[in-house]
């Protein structure tokens, strides 16, 4: 089963690169102007906040694996939809399409990980997320080879949406296992005591609800850190130091390789010490890179500030999607609220720093994920949660080996 969900992250890594690096093609193709591909990128955005909100309540509904299964081939298959055809029009309805069902693999494939850590009984979350990471790496070089043998963008964007169907027609049988279902049924949330009201006590409901905002707060400031890395750390260091767009590259690839290294192993040792510990002692390493950054004056050390950043955030997101899986039995709905609240941060907040960045300076404005890691570190608390039994502990089953 574990096999099984590695491969939908990776079918969604796949998909999101392949997106991300044909999308300047997409705009010689068409002829449209910066402005009418920032509208491109804003539809699938808006589309994936929908697929969201959409897939939480079929997750509880219909099971985690079992819309994994339907939603990740799909998002495959949408992606090359915008690449073809030249009218404007339809590369819209395309973007618009691939948005709602990248929506809908991210909320499923994230509930599909909760319940697997049910059965595990450890935090397994942030491997599978390195494996999302993974998936970017193995599009990216797919399309870089395309580039290199001048392949078109149709036969591309194609092969890699055969890749993702094929990685989830070779996961179909475990996405439906039995234990997956089971496990994806968490305890239900106590009742609260008719003396709560006396005696003045929150609900449990009420507080459940603070602690999905709270949740979702904390997933806002993760991944604003995170997008902002994604999109400015390479500008970064070619205004700033007048780095080549090659080492500005680099200042990208220290991040993305210390955060994609940080996922593969931050699970050992959030069993050892706990979510609390990894989010908070993270957040410091994400201040600490990013003050780096911003102060440094030669390339290798605004490498380093990226590679601390990157590590440091490793294990903030997974965890937080994970505790917010943990929530009650609703954990599709609670889950897409909270990865929806995340996502709108992965796209506002590189807004913002542009934004800061057009009225004072780009080093200036990345400030921003200095004050948002400062946040996490006294928010970590969030994520602390009393853990259920599994139903595989329940039932005296062990862990599958896939």
């Amino acid at each position: 089963m574990r096999l099984a969900v590695i491969a939908v992250f990776m079918t969604f890594g796949i998909s999101i690169a392949a997106w991300a690096v044909h999308l300047p093609s997409l705009q010689r193709a068409t002829g449209i102007s910066t402005a009418m591909l920032g509208t491109v990128i804003l539809l699938h955005g808006l589309g994936a906040l929908v697929g969201m909100q959409v897939s939480g309540p079929l997750s509880d509904r219909w099971g985690s694996g079992r819309l994994a299964l339907g939603t990740a081939p799909l998002m495959a298959a949408c992606m090359p939809l915008p690449f073809l055809t030249d009218s404007v029009g339809w590369v819209f309805c395309g973007a618009l399409a691939f948005g709602i069902a990248t929506g809908g693999a991210e909320v499923s494939m994230n509930a599909a990980g909760v319940a697997l850590e049910r059965v595990y009984q450890r935090p397994i979350m942030s491997s599978f997320h390195g494996m999302f990471s993974i998936g970017n790496v193995i599009g990216s070089g797919i399309a870089a080879i395309g580039f290199l043998v001048e392949a078109s963008t149709v036969v591309m964007t194609g092969l890699m949406a055969a890749v993702g169907i094929t990685l989830m027609v070779a996961a179909s049988t475990w996405l439906r296992h039995p234990m997956l279902a089971e496990a994806a049924e968490a305890p239900d949330a106590p009742e609260a005591p008719d003396a709560a009201a006396v005696s003045g006590q929150r609900s449990p409901r009420k507080s459940g609800k603070s602690r999905v905002l709270l949740l979702g707060a904390l997933a806002f400031l993760c991944l604003l850190c995170e997008g902002s890395a994604m999109d400015w750390s390479s500008l970064h260091a070619q205004e700033h130091l007048g780095a080549s767009p090659a080492q500005g590259a680099m200042a990208f690839a220290a991040f993305v390789s210390s955060m994609t290294i940080g996922r593969l192993v931050v699970d050992r040792i959030a069993h050892r010490v706990g979510a609390v510990a990894v989010v908070r002692y993270g957040s410091v390493l994400v201040v600490a890179g990013a003050l780096l950054v911003v102060t440094a004056t030669m390339l290798p050390f605004t490498m380093l500030g990226w590679a601390l950043f990157g590590l440091g955030l490793a294990g903030s997101a997974p965890l937080v999607f994970s505790a917010a899986g943990n929530l009650g039995p609703d954990s599709g709905r609670v889950l897409s609220r909270v990865v929806g609240m995340g996502y709108l941060a992965f796209l506002a907040g590189p807004a913002l720093v542009g934004w800061i960045g057009e009225v004072t300076s780009l080093n200036t404005a990345l400030f921003i994920p200095v004050v948002a890691g400062a946040v996490c570190v006294l928010a970590a608390g969030t994520v602390r949660r009393e853990d259920h039994v599994a139903p595989a502990q329940q039932s005296g089953a062990t862990p599958p080996v896939r």
